[in-house]
């Protein structure tokens, strides 16, 4: 369905998209998709080509779609809210929620349950996001920030893009580092898998730092990470890359001594950005699970553990060893 016209006199000469966006204030992306869905006109004709010339003084009409509604699943698992305004929320995700529906995903996602809450967020092009920003694989838990608004989304968006917003992460490994490292490599898409990621030539430019924290009686370490981009499975992959591997990753090569591990131990512990609205800085700790808690408690001395976890103790090392992001 679409919604109301409306129209507005270009103030400026240049590509269509390029002064659209700078009127409504919107991403050129967004506006680009508006466009070629054929949702504006210039002088009464429509336009559907982004880069069509406007001049000054003209007249454009445009619309925004509605994002099409879609099968609302019952959800049948809840989610801890760590922070929330009228502007944004930060979340606790459960390992094992996916964040965002696919054709191969038949369970309720967090999505759906941001749905069941009321969020319901579609940008002018008559896409559907509720409010997500960032996103967190299936297995891994921790913080990920919900906006309430497409402006607040865009300006967090922005953030995310400067590295101004970003996590850092614990993950339990199954041998130590040899030492505190930063793992600067380019990740492409496996050749041969097409559900993994690799270290590859010509692939998009990665940077990890990975900090040693605490060993484990079982031969392991957990580890603290932090990203100066974001590619898919990039803690993983870096890993991997040092003959290393996560807990219960067995995607990237872990083999299991026999232990019990119920799902990849990667936790998004600390989330970290500049509000939009207040323009004051937030940092989040997100708790971490009673699987991830109980294997610490069974392989690493809880006097050390309790005091490791302290986040701003960590982060202030990364400060220290690697300087500031």
């Amino acid at each position: 369905m679409a919604q109301q016209e409306r129209e507005l006199l270009s103030t400026l000469s240049g590509r269509l998209d390029k002064v659209l966006a700078e009127a409504l204030g919107q991403s050129r992306n967004q506006v680009e998709k508006l466009i070629k869905a054929g949702a504006v006109e210039v002088e009464e004709e429509r336009v559907c080509k982004p880069s069509h010339r406007v001049e000054e003084g003209q007249r454009i009409r445009y619309r925004f779609l509605e994002a099409p509604r879609r099968e609302e699943l019952p959800v049948d698992f809840d989610v801890e809210v760590l922070y929330e305004d009228e502007h944004l929320m930060v979340l606790n995700k459960p390992a094992g929620v996916v964040v965002h529906p696919a054709p191969s995903v038949r369970e309720a996602t967090l999505v759906d349950w941001l749905i069941a809450r009321g969020v319901r967020l579609s940008t002018l092009s008559g896409e559907e996001r509720h409010g997500i920003v960032h996103r967190l694989d299936k297995e891994t838990s921790g913080a990920i920030v919900i906006a309430k608004s497409n402006d607040i989304h865009r300006v967090l968006s922005e953030e995310l893009k400067r590295r101004e917003m970003g996590r850092y992460y614990l993950a339990l490994i199954d041998h130590p580092l040899r030492e505190d490292v930063t793992v600067d490599q380019p990740i492409a898409r496996h050749p041969k898998n097409r559900l993994k990621m690799a270290v590859l030539p010509g692939g998009r430019q990665a940077r990890t730092d990975f900090l040693k924290l605490e060993q484990g009686s079982d031969g392991g370490e957990l580890i603290a990470a932090r990203l100066h981009s974001g590619r898919t499975h990039q803690i993983r992959v870096h890993l991997a890359h040092l003959g290393r591997h996560i807990l219960g990753d067995e995607t990237y090569g872990f083999k299991s001594k026999g232990a019990k591990i119920p799902r990849i131990f990667l936790h998004a512990r600390l989330l970290y950005l500049t509000h939009p609205a207040t323009g004051k800085r937030l940092e989040i700790a997100a708790p971490l699970f009673a699987d991830m808690q109980r294997y610490l408690e069974k392989y690493y001395e809880r006097s050390l553990t309790d005091e490791t976890l302290q986040t701003h103790a960590f982060v202030d090392r990364f400060a220290e060893l690697f300087g500031a992001l």
